[in-house]
C-alpha cells in the first residue's frame, strides 16, 4: 500500500510475521505461484482440477458450453450427488468417526455429529421427505435458525435430488410467503422457536401465520427446540421432526445422481429495484467452485476446524458453512445466536473450546470486537488458528491490523475475499500459500477469474482509477437462472454496457473498485451507495473512509435527509470506549470530511451511537438512519441483526 498502516508492526513482530508466513506456506496445501499462468494458459479445461475434487456418478463430455452465452453450462454430461459429495464418500474413505460438525447452542448446549451420525440423520431425513410425497425436483423451504437440522435438510433435499429454497429465520412471514409462493415449495421445515437473548421466541406462529396465506396446504416438519416447558401444537398436515427422525432411522436412500446442469438449490436475493430475486445455481458447477475456493483459499484439507460465523439463510452460509468445508472433509463449527451472548468472551470460547483453526466472519464482526476492546480475545487460547478470512463488505486497513494483531495474534494470514450470492464462490482474494497480503484490498482474482474495472462506457481503467468492478470470463459457480428469470437476469447483470460496448461480454457486478500495478483490486462500494447534496452525488464509501479515518472513530454511516429543509448529510458514528470527548470527535469529523470532499458536505449533524444497523450478513442498513433523520415511518426491521438499536437510535436523534 502506498500509505503507511494506522497501527505499524515493529520490526521485529513484522520479521515474526513473516516467518509465520513463511512457515504458512510450507505447509500450506496450494503453494504453486504459477497457478495463474497456468490457468489462464489452460483456460477452460483448468477448471477440470475443480471437477476432480468430487465424486462423479457419470464423467462429464464437456467441460463448459458456450452455445446460449451468457448462460452458460459447466461439466455438461457429467452426473453426481451433493450428500454424496458431502457426507458418503468420506465414510468410504475411512473418516466415519471424524467429526463433522459441532453445534454451540446459545444456551451452552454442544452437539457433535460424526460424518456417519451426519450421514444415518440425512438419509432419515430423505426418507421423511419422501415420505411426505417430495421428489426429484421438488422445493422444499427451510425456514430454521442455525441449528444442525438445517445443514441436514439441506443434505437430505439434495440426497433425493429435491431443491432447498432456505429463507432466514428472522424474516416476516410475508417474506416467507413470498419465497415459498415464487418457488412453488412441496413441503417447509421449520421449528417451535428460537431464543433472542434468553427469550424464547414462537417461529412456528410465524411459519403458520405464512402457511395460512398459501392457496396449497403444504406438509410442515417442526423441530423441537424450545424443548419440553414449551408445548407445541401441531396442525394438520404438520409432523414432529424428532419422531420422523426415529421412525425412519437406518434408512437406506441412495443418492439421486444429479445432471451437472440440474439446479441444486434456490436462494433469494434483492436486485436493483429492492424486491427480493430468485437466484438458482447448478449443481455441478457450485459444487465443483465451492470444493475448489475451500481448499485454495481457506485451505481445508480432511478434519480441519473451520468456523464461518455466517447465517445458512445467505449464500455464505451455503457455500462456506455447509458444501465447501463438508466437501472437503473438515470440521464445521456452527454457533447459534449472537455472538455477544451471553456475554462477550463467547466468540474466543468457541474458537478455544474447539481448537478453530480457520475462522472466517465480517468486517461488521471483526469491528464489533473492537469495540469490546483487546482484553476479551488476549484472555483466551487461540493457538490453535491458522487462517483468518473475511467477507461482506470492505475492510478498511485499520480494521485489518486490528484484527491481524489482536486475533491472529499477528501471525496468522488474511483472506479478503470478494463474491457474491450471484457468484456462489470466492472470485477475488489472496491464496494464503502464495500470495502477500495488503491491508484494505481484497487480493487478485483467483485462477480463471478475469477481474477488470471499467468506465461507464465499459472501457478499461488504467491502475489507480476508480470505476466500475466487472468480470470478463465465466467461472463454474456463476448463477444459473431458471427460463423464467433470465429476462431480468439478463437486464440486471449483462446488459450494462450491450449499448456502447457489443463486442464486450462482461458482468456487470455492482460494485465499485480500483486495482493497483500488481493486479490488486480494492472495492470502494457499491455502485449505487451514494449520496446527493447540492445537487452532487458522492459515494458513502469515500465519505466513511474520511470520518473512519479520525483517530477513536471506530465506525460510520453517511447518509443525506432533510431534516433542516434543505438535503444536508449527517453522520453516525460509533466511537472507542476510551473516548470521551465527543464534542472533539465531533469537530475532528466535520474537518475530516471538508479536507477530503469539501465544505458544501459538511455535516449537518454528527449523532454518536452504540452500533449502527447491520444486517446478519454485517452491513450497514442505511434505510434506517435515512427513516431517522427524515421522520419517516420504519416498514420493516425483520433483517436486522441488532433492532434493538433503532429505538436507542430514534432517542439519540431526537436528543441532539
Amino acid at each position: 500500500m502506498d500509505e503507511e498502516p494506522s497501527n505499524p508492526e515493529s520490526p521485529d513482530d513484522a520479521a515474526e510475521s513473516r516467518r509465520s508466513l513463511s512457515a504458512f506456506q510450507r505447509d500450506a496445501t496450494v503453494t504453486d505461484g504459477g497457478l495463474r499462468e497456468q490457468f489462464d494458459r489452460e483456460w477452460p479445461d483448468c477448471w477440470a482440477d475443480a471437477a476432480a475434487l468430487l465424486e462423479w456418478a457419470e464423467p462429464y463430455d464437456e467441460i463448459l458450453e458456450d452455445d446460449d452465452a451468457p448462460f452458460y453450462r459447466w461439466f455438461v454430461g457429467g452426473r453426481l450427488n451433493a450428500a454424496e459429495n458431502c457426507v458418503d464418500r468420506h465414510l468410504e474413505a475411512g473418516r466415519k468417526n471424524q467429526v463433522a460438525l459441532r453445534w454451540e447452542g446459545k444456551r451452552g448446549e454442544r452437539r457433535t455429529y460424526t460424518y456417519h451420525d451426519l450421514h444415518r440423520e440425512v438419509s432419515a431425513v430423505a426418507a421423511a421427505l419422501r415420505d411426505l410425497g417430495v421428489e426429484e425436483d421438488d422445493v422444499v423451504t427451510c425456514y430454521l435458525p442455525k441449528l444442525p437440522e438445517l445443514p441436514i435438510t439441506m443434505l437430505a433435499c439434495t440426497r433425493i435430488g429435491a431443491l432447498h429454497n432456505v429463507v432466514f429465520a428472522g424474516f416476516a412471514p410475508d417474506a416467507l410467503v413470498e419465497r415459498m409462493a415464487g418457488t412453488d415449495s412441496s413441503a417447509l421445515v421449520t421449528c417451535d422457536g428460537a431464543f433472542r437473548e434468553g427469550t424464547a421466541v414462537n417461529q412456528k406462529r410465524k411459519a403458520d401465520a405464512a402457511l395460512a396465506e398459501l392457496e396449497a396446504t403444504v406438509p410442515t416438519i417442526v423441530v423441537d427446540r424450545l424443548g419440553p416447558e414449551n408445548e407445541t401444537r401441531l396442525g394438520p398436515e404438520q409432523y414432529d421432526y424428532g419422531t420422523l427422525v426415529e421412525r425412519f432411522d437406518g434408512a437406506d436412500v441412495p443418492p439421486v445422481p444429479r445432471a451437472a446442469t440440474d439446479p441444486l438449490f434456490h436462494i433469494h436475493t434483492s436486485g436493483t429495484t429492492g424486491e427480493p430475486q430468485r437466484m438458482t445455481h447448478a449443481t455441478g458447477g457450485y459444487l465443483a467452485g465451492t470444493a475448489w475456493t475451500s481448499r485454495t483459499v481457506f485451505d481445508l484439507s480432511p478434519g480441519d476446524t473451520y468456523w464461518c460465523t455466517a447465517d445458512l439463510g445467505w449464500i455464505t452460509g451455503h457455500s462456506y458453512v455447509v458444501y465447501g468445508p463438508l466437501s472437503r472433509g473438515a470440521t464445521v463449527v456452527l454457533a447459534e445466536g449472537s455472538l455477544r451472548y451471553p456475554d462477550r468472551h463467547r466468540p474466543w470460547e468457541i474458537i478455544e473450546r474447539n481448537g478453530v483453526e480457520v475462522f472466517y466472519t465480517t468486517p461488521g464482526v471483526i469491528r464489533t470486537f473492537m469495540k469490546w476492546g483487546e482484553s476479551f480475545p488476549a484472555e483466551h487460547d487461540r493457538s490453535s488458528l491458522r487462517l483468518l478470512g473475511t467477507v461482506g463488505e470492505p475492510i478498511g486497513p485499520d480494521t485489518w491490523e486490528w484484527y491481524h494483531t489482536h486475533v491472529g495474534d499477528g501471525r496468522c494470514p488474511i483472506v479478503d475475499t470478494w463474491w457474491q450470492t450471484e457468484t456462489g464462490a470466492i472470485l477475488l482474494s489472496t491464496i494464503p500459500g502464495v500470495d502477500e497480503t495488503k491491508p484494505g484490498a481484497a487480493g487478485p482474482p483467483l485462477p480463471g477469474v478475469e477481474a477488470a474495472v471499467v468506465d461507464a462506457d465499459g472501457r478499461e481503467l488504467p491502475p489507480g482509477e476508480p470505476g466500475y468492478l466487472t468480470l470478463t470470463k465465466p467461472w463454474p459457480s456463476m448463477l444459473s437462472p431458471l427460463e423464467g428469470d433470465r429476462y431480468w437476469v439478463l437486464a440486471e447483470y449483462w446488459q450494462q454496457f450491450s449499448d456502447r460496448r457489443a463486442d464486450t461480454w462482461r458482468y456487470f457486478t455492482g460494485d465499485r473498485a480500483v486495482v493497483d500495478e500488481d493486479g490488486y483490486v480494492t472495492i470502494i462500494g457499491r455502485a449505487d451507495d451514494v449520496v446527493t447534496v447540492g445537487n452532487r452525488r458522492l459515494g458513502t464509501a469515500e465519505l466513511e473512509a474520511a470520518i473512519t479515518a479520525v483517530d477513536g472513530v471506530t465506525e460510520a454511516a453517511a447518509v443525506a435527509g432533510s431534516a433542516g429543509g434543505d438535503t444536508d448529510l449527517y453522520v453516525f458514528a460509533t466511537a472507542a470506549q476510551e473516548r470521551t470527548d465527543r464534542d472533539r470527535l465531533r469537530g475532528a469529523i466535520r474537518d475530516a470530511v471538508v479536507e477530503r470532499v469539501g465544505r458544501f458536505v459538511e455535516p449537518a449533524a454528527v449523532v454518536f451511537t452504540p452500533e449502527l444497523p447491520e444486517t446478519h450478513s454485517g452491513k450497514t442498513m442505511y434505510r434506517v438512519l435515512e427513516s431517522i433523520v427524515d421522520d419517516a415511518r420504519l416498514e420493516d426491521t425483520e433483517p436486522l441483526r441488532n433492532p434493538a438499536i433503532v429505538g436507542e437510535l430514534e432517542t439519540l436523534w431526537e436528543s441532539g
